[in-house]
C-alpha cells in the first residue's frame, strides 16, 4: 500500500513537472490547455471543417461551508482553483491551507476569481465543519469549501476532471489520501494549469497564471 501510494505521489510531480514544461506558454503567450484533445470534423456553412474538442471539468453540484450549492453553472464565467482537503487531514493540508490563503487573499476583490476546495471526507466534513474550518483559517468570501457524495468527489478529482487524486485509505494517517494539486480552470471548464500547492513558489506560479487568464476576458 505505502509503494502504491508513493507512486501515485511520483506520478502527480512528474505530472506537473511535465505540463510546466510542455506547455509554459503557448506561441501567443496564453496558457495551453491541459489534457487530452479529440480533432473532429464538422458541417459548418455547407462544408466540412476540423475542430478540436479540448478536456473539460465534467458536470458537479457541490454544497459549500453557508449551505449553498455550487455547480458549474456559477462558475461558468469565472476563473477558479481547485484542490482537495478534508479537515481532519494531518499530513499535507495545513499546508495547501497556507498557500491557498495566499492566493485567495491576493485575489479576494476579484469578482471574477472563485476558489473550490472538496472535502473527501463527506461524512465528518458537514457545512457546519467546513464552516468553522473557514473562520479559523481566516478564509475571504471568495473560497468555497464543497461537500458532496464521495463517488462524485473522487471521480472528479481524477484524469476525467482536476487531474489530481483522493481516496479513502484505512491504512494511512487520517485515513484519506489525496494529492496537493491545485488546478486552474479557465471560463469554458479547461484545465490552464496544475501545480503543487505545497510549495510557496508553485502558489506564486498560480498567482502569475491567473493574472494571465485575468487579463484576457
Amino acid at each position: 500500500m505505502q509503494s502504491f501510494k508513493i507512486l501515485k505521489v511520483w506520478y502527480l510531480l512528474f505530472s506537473i513537472a511535465i505540463l510546466h514544461a510542455c506547455g509554459g506558454q503557448g506561441a501567443d503567450g496564453n496558457l495551453p490547455i491541459v489534457g487530452e484533445k479529440e480533432i473532429v470534423s464538422i458541417e459548418k456553412d455547407g462544408k466540412t471543417v476540423t475542430d478540436t474538442i479540448y478536456h473539460k471539468i465534467p458536470a458537479f453540484r457541490f454544497v459549500d461551508q453557508d449551505s449553498v450549492w455550487i455547480s458549474n453553472d456559477d462558475v461558468a464565467d469565472k476563473i477558479y482553483l481547485a484542490d482537495f482537503f478534508f479537515t481532519r487531514c494531518p499530513t499535507i493540508c495545513p499546508l495547501l491551507a497556507k498557500n491557498m490563503l495566499t492566493i485567495a487573499k491576493e485575489f479576494e476583490n476579484e469578482e471574477r476569481l472563485m476558489i473550490l476546495s472538496h472535502t473527501i471526507d463527506a461524512k465528518h466534513d458537514t457545512p457546519a465543519v467546513l464552516k468553522d474550518y473557514a473562520v479559523k483559517l481566516g478564509a475571504p468570501s471568495n473560497w468555497h469549501f464543497l461537500n458532496g457524495p464521495q463517488d462524485a468527489v473522487y471521480h472528479i478529482a481524477g484524469k476525467e476532471g482536476y487531474f489530481s487524486y483522493a481516496e479513502e485509505n484505512p491504512d494511512i494517517p487520517g485515513g484519506f489520501d489525496h494529492s496537493g494539486a491545485f488546478t486552474l480552470v479557465d471560463t469554458k471548464g479547461h484545465v490552464r494549469g496544475v501545480y503543487d500547492g505545497t510549495r510557496e513558489d508553485e502558489a506564486k506560479k498560480a498567482i502569475e497564471d491567473i493574472r494571465k487568464l485575468l487579463a484576457q476576458f
